[in-house]
């Protein structure tokens, strides 16, 4: 019996994990992974064990990516429901029971402490591509009305924290799957330019509505002085516009090429603030310029395009709404962060995706592109 059914060899064995799994996804990770190395090497300096726990957490990342790709795309759906309501009702109970740190309460004791925000970044895509697959064949007005409210409630509870940056991104995932589910353009234009004429009269009429004791509804004071403060970052050089300026400053210096690797000073001498976390892009660019920017850019919009790609091909409609919706994610990540660093966006607590030191957040970037695995991983074996 053992000559006619041979033990596959342990190489074999090690490489099944890998079997049918999208080369070009992974090669881009692989290079985000190794820029990001060398950067927090740099930026890490002074930190003791910065850089030791920033390898574990990628370590841990590329794991859990390998496991989550192991999952077929079915099981994913199937796990949709409660991963949304586990998640809005760990939110509730942030409300309740929730730990508070500097001004926020966003995380909770289950035996060890977790932010369950973190964890809406999955489970809102995955809840949205679940429902319109149901509805395939039959939508209608109302199914995007009850997708509103499925994407408006664990918004609001995050917002209530308060926490702008992962509202944010929460809410952008959620509003991905509605798009591509075929959201009309007609329901689309009048928002985006609700948008653009509600930034332009915030610019010209910045003086006036951001004098002292003036209140925004719907906004914290911190959320108002933050806009306030990205509109004339020298209004509060020292306090919340110190951030702006450093960065701006360490952006701009580093010119074409950059100072060279280890030669930047904004992050080294601590002008620049959280440099090895939201504002790593600032040290980043500080050392190799413009052309390794550029790079950078590239690196990630390799990234977002395969991800799309797998989304074209995926073969089912929550396979397609999950992959595009986790792809264009990696856009907001990269496009918030960097434009925040820059001055162009209100200061956020967004990080730069597998570049920022972190674990959670690589923790989660991790599933994510292990979901983008698992579905062209999914089409692969379909073809063969």
């Amino acid at each position: 019996m053992s000559r006619l059914n041979p033990r596959p060899p342990l190489w074999r064995l090690l490489l099944r994990p890998l079997r049918g799994l999208d080369p070009w996804l992974m090669l881009a990770v692989a290079l985000l992974l190794g820029l990001s190395a060398v950067i927090m090497h740099s930026a890490g300096l002074g930190y003791d064990g910065r850089m030791a726990d920033h390898l574990r957490n990628m370590g841990l990342a590329v794991a859990v990516m390998f496991i989550v790709a192991q999952v077929p795309p079915q099981q994913l759906q199937r796990l949709a429901v409660p991963a949304y309501a586990v998640g809005v009702a760990l939110l509730v109970a942030v409300l309740a029971f929730g730990i508070t740190r500097k001004g926020a309460t966003r995380w909770l004791n289950v035996g060890v402490v977790i932010q369950p925000s973190e964890m809406m970044k999955i489970a809102m895509p995955l809840m949205l591509a679940w429902w319109f697959q149901r509805r395939e064949g039959q939508l209608k007005a109302l199914d995007f009305g009850l997708a509103t409210l499925l994407l408006a409630l664990p918004t609001a509870l995050i917002m209530k924290q308060p926490d702008l940056g992962t509202s944010l991104l929460v809410l952008a995932a959620g509003l991905y799957v509605i798009f591509f589910a075929g959201l009309s353009w007609w329901l689309i234009l009048p928002i985006l330019t609700a948008g653009a004429l509600g930034i332009g009269a915030l610019i010209l009429t910045g003086d006036i509505i951001c004098q002292p004791g003036i209140e925004w509804p719907l906004l914290h004071e911190y959320q108002r002085h933050r806009v306030c403060t990205l509109l004339d970052p020298m209004s509060d050089p020292l306090g919340k516009g110190f951030h702006i300026i450093q960065g701006m400053i360490a952006i701009g210096s580093g010119g074409l090429a950059g100072k060279g690797y280890l030669q930047g000073t904004q992050a080294h001498l601590d002008f620049v603030p959280e440099h090895t976390t939201d504002f790593i892009f600032a040290a980043y660019a500080e050392e190799f310029g413009l052309l390794g920017s550029l790079g950078l850019l590239g690196a990630f919009a390799f990234l977002i395009l395969r991800g799309l790609a797998i989304a074209h091909q995926a073969p089912t409609v929550f396979t397609r709404l999950l992959a595009g919706a986790l792809s264009l994610s990696f856009f907001t990540y990269v496009f918030v962060n960097i434009g925040m660093v820059s001055g162009i966006l209100p200061v956020v607590g967004v990080p730069l995706p597998f570049v920022s030191y972190g674990g959670t957040a690589m923790v989660t970037l991790g599933i994510a592109v292990g979901m983008l695995l698992a579905i062209a991983r999914s089409r692969r074996m379909i073809q063969s």
